[in-house]
C-alpha cells in the first residue's frame, strides 16, 4: 500500500512538472509608467495567466512602441504594445528602422486609437502649434512611437525640431516633471484619453491643449493614412472647455509572423473576451470587440485571423 502511495504521488508530481514545462512563458512588452500601456500590459499578463491557456505571461516595461518593435521581432518578448506610426515603419523597414530592415511583424489585435496630446500649462504663451518656435518643447522619449507621431505633424507643418525650439526628448514621468516645474515649455504625448501623465500635471498646473489647425490635420492623414483626425472633448481634462482638434494613431498588439497558429488564436480570443476586465485599466478597452479589434495595417498573425473569422469577421 505503502508503494502504491508513493507511486501514485511520483505520478502525480511527474505530470505536474510536465504541466508547467508545456506552460509557455509570454513576456509583454507594454511602456512607460505615465501612460496606458504600462498598467494595460500589468492586466493583460495577469489575464492570460490566469485564462487555463498554458500561458504564464509577464509584462516588461519599456520605452514603447519603437522598442516593442525590435523586442518582439528578436524574439525578446512575445507581444509588444504599438502605435501604428511605429509599426508601419517597422514593417517596411523606413525612417527609424531604416537600420533593421523590414521586420517580420504581425498584428495581434488593434486595440484602440489613441490621440497626440500637446499640451502646455496657462501662461506658456502657447496657443497654437505655431507658438512652440523657440519654445523649449519635450518631443517624446527617444525610441518612443511619442516622437515618432510628433516629427510626422512638425514635418508637416513645416517646422523644423532641430532650428525652430530648443528640443527635448523626455519620458512621459520625466516631462510631467519638467511641466510642472516650468522646466519645458510644452510636451508630446500619445496615449488614450484621459492620460494619467496629464492628469498628474493638471493636478498642480492649470493644463493647456493646443489643437491642431484643420487643414494640417488633412494634410497629416493624406501623407501618413494610419492616423485619423481626432477630437479630444470638451472636458475629458477639467481645463478644456472646448474641443480640441488632433490626429489619433491606432495602438496594435504585435506578435512575431512566425507564432504558434493556436497560441495567437488563444491570446486573441483570450484579450477580446475578457475585455471587461480592462476597463478599470481604461475605458478604451471598449474597443476590443472583434469588428474593431481586426481593423489593422497590415497583416494579423494566423491564429487572430482564424478568431475573428469564427466572430463572423470578413478580414480585409
Amino acid at each position: 500500500m505503502k508503494k502504491s502511495f508513493i507511486a501514485a504521488a511520483l505520478v502525480v508530481a511527474l505530470f505536474a512538472a510536465t504541466a508547467a514545462f508545456a506552460a509557455t512563458f509570454v513576456t509583454i512588452g507594454s511602456g512607460g509608467v505615465g501612460g496606458t500601456y504600462y498598467p494595460l500590459g500589468g492586466a493583460m499578463a495577469e489575464v492570460l495567466s490566469n485564462a487555463g491557456i498554458d500561458v504564464k505571461a509577464t509584462s516588461r516595461s519599456t520605452s514603447a512602441s519603437r522598442e516593442n518593435c525590435r523586442l518582439v521581432a528578436s524574439g525578446r518578448a512575445q507581444i509588444g504594445m504599438s502605435m501604428g506610426s511605429t509599426l508601419y515603419q517597422a514593417i517596411n523597414g523606413i525612417e527609424a528602422f531604416q537600420p533593421d530592415g523590414k521586420l517580420p511583424l504581425q498584428i495581434l489585435m488593434n486595440m484602440y486609437p489613441a490621440p497626440q496630446h500637446l499640451v502646455t500649462v496657462e501662461g506658456s504663451g502657447i496657443t497654437k502649434l505655431e507658438d512652440i518656435k523657440g519654445k523649449k518643447v519635450s518631443l517624446g522619449a527617444p525610441g518612443g512611437g511619442d516622437q515618432i507621431l510628433t516629427l510626422m505633424i512638425l514635418k508637416a507643418a513645416g517646422i523644423d525640431p532641430e532650428k525652430d525650439i530648443q528640443k527635448q526628448q523626455l519620458t512621459q514621468p520625466e516631462g510631467v516633471m519638467a511641466l510642472k516645474d516650468g522646466n519645458v515649455d510644452a510636451v508630446f504625448w500619445n496615449f488614450a484619453a484621459p492620460g494619467s501623465a496629464v492628469l498628474e500635471v493638471a493636478a498642480q498646473r492649470k493644463v493647456v491643449m493646443i489643437p491642431l489647425d484643420e487643414e494640417l490635420v488633412k494634410k497629416i492623414v493624406a501623407e501618413n493614412p494610419f492616423l485619423l483626425p481626432h477630437t479630444i472633448k470638451a472636458g475629458t481634462y477639467e481645463s478644456i472647455k472646448e474641443d480640441v482638434l488632433t490626429v489619433a494613431d491606432s495602438n496594435y498588439l504585435v506578435v512575431k509572423s512566425d507564432m504558434d497558429d493556436l497560441l495567437s488564436y488563444n491570446l486573441a480570443k483570450t484579450l477580446i473576451e475578457n475585455r471587461e476586465k480592462f476597463m478599470t485599466i481604461t475605458q478604451q478597452a471598449v474597443h476590443f470587440v472583434p469588428e474593431e479589434a481586426s481593423i489593422g495595417i497590415t497583416d494579423f498573425v494566423s491564429g487572430a485571423q482564424r478568431y475573428f473569422k469564427e466572430q463572423g469577421v470578413q478580414m480585409k
